[in-house]
C-alpha cells in the first residue's frame, strides 16, 4: 500500500537525486581544479571592488539598514501580490467580480501607499 502511495513521485525523486549529484560534482570540480595559492589579499571579503566596510563579523550594523531592508521586502512583496490579480483580472472574469476585485486591490494599494507616505514623512528612506 505504501509503494502505491509513492508511485507517482519516482520522477520527482530522480530529479532531486540528479540535482544533488550535479551540485556535489560542481563543488568537487571547483575544489580539485581551482587555484590553490591563497594569499592574505585573496582571502579578504570582496565588496564590489572596494575595501570591506567593517573589519569583522562582530561589528554592529545600523538599525536603519534593517529598516530599509524590511521596507524593500514589504514593497517588493506588494508587486508579487498584484501579479496574480492582474492575470486574473484580464482573464474571463465577469463584470461584477471585476469591479469587486478592483476595489479590493485599490484598498490594498491604498494601505501600502499610506504606509509608504508615513515612512517617507518620518524620513525612513533617507540613507545618511
Amino acid at each position: 500500500m505504501l509503494a502505491s502511495a509513492f508511485a507517482g513521485f519516482g520522477g520527482f525523486f530522480i530529479l532531486g537525486l540528479i540535482c544533488v549529484v550535479i551540485g556535489v560534482v560542481a563543488l568537487l570540480a571547483s575544489k580539485l581544479l581551482g587555484p590553490k595559492r591563497p594569499t592574505r589579499v585573496k582571502q579578504l571579503p570582496y565588496e564590489c571592488g572596494v575595501e570591506p566596510i567593517q573589519p569583522g563579523a562582530r561589528e554592529r550594523y545600523s538599525v536603519h539598514f534593517y529598516l530599509v531592508a524590511i521596507l524593500f521586502i514589504l514593497f517588493d512583496l506588494e508587486t508579487v501580490f498584484l501579479i496574480p490579480w492582474a492575470a486574473s483580472f484580464r482573464g474571463g472574469v465577469t463584470g461584477e467580480v471585476k469591479v469587486a476585485m478592483l476595489v479590493e486591490v485599490l484598498a490594498f494599494v491604498a494601505i501600502l501607499g499610506a504606509g509608504l507616505l508615513y515612512v517617507w514623512k518620518r524620513r525612513g528612506l533617507e540613507w545618511d
